[in-house]
């Protein structure tokens, strides 16, 4: 074999063996992609951001997120946060009535009842109207009373006392302060003769809410009644007694 058909030999094996280094390397090339791509530093930071549990259970704000950390060559990042808050309200809303019902005039500054004890009644003849009796009843107390509506009269031995006369009643109770008096009007009879049940009576007496029980002498001694006997409310003025 000739020395050029040898070179030629080893050239084309040298060749075939640079193609195949060539095709290994290329091979190799193919396999490597380099390094991972790093990890987003945006979605670990909103993974951090994210409300813990416990910052979820409404006891409180969630904290503000910690900061991403910083991606490594291999691609993996790091990222911390941490939330705490608490809420606590105390209910000062609840008010208290002090309003105890109670005013300046309090049951202890308004007058007392009068008892028999403390006024004095007494009867006389009406100039008119005819057929009248005029009842005074003075306090002779050192305290202000007051009054009934009207005087529970009884003549004589009369079970029920005479009707009063509606239209006679006042605004308010008659009041009397030590001396002062009040008066009631007393229609004995009808003064024709008209009415039923007419007879003679020598007592009168006027009891109060207290039991007490006041006497009074009747002019002259007794008067005639019959069913027309009528009494007025305690007025605070004679005249307006004789008005009815």
């Amino acid at each position: 074999m000739s020395a050029r058909t040898t070179r030629t030999r080893l050239f084309a094996a040298a060749t075939v063996a640079l193609a195949a280094l060539s095709l290994t390397a290329c091979e190799g090339d193919g396999l490597n992609t380099g390094s991972p791509k790093p990890a987003s530093s945006s979605a670990s930071a909103d993974e951090s951001t994210g409300p813990s549990d416990d910052a979820k259970d409404g006891t409180g704000s969630a904290g503000s997120s910690g900061s991403a950390g910083k991606d490594d060559a291999s691609g993996s990042g790091t990222g911390s946060g941490s939330g705490e808050g608490s809420g606590s309200g105390k209910n000062t809303g609840g008010g208290k009535d002090s309003n105890s019902g109670s005013g300046s005039d309090s049951d202890s500054d308004l007058p007392g009842k009068c008892s028999a004890s403390d006024v004095r009644i007494t009867a006389k003849n009406a100039p008119r109207p005819i057929n009248h009796l005029l009842l005074t009843a003075t306090n002779t107390g050192s305290k202000t009373c007051t009054l009934p509506q009207y005087p529970a009269a009884r003549f004589g031995e009369a079970q029920s006392v005479p009707p009063v006369a509606e239209s006679s009643k006042p605004q308010a109770l008659t009041t009397l302060a030590s001396g002062e008096s009040g008066y009631a009007g007393v229609r004995l009879s009808s003064g024709d003769g008209s009415a039923e049940g007419g007879h003679e009576v020598s007592t009168l007496t006027i009891p109060f809410e207290d039991g007490s029980i006041a006497r009074a002498e009747l002019p002259s001694g007794r008067v005639h009644v019959d069913n027309d006997l009528t009494v007025t409310y305690w007025q605070t003025s004679a005249a307006n007694a004789l008005e009815y």
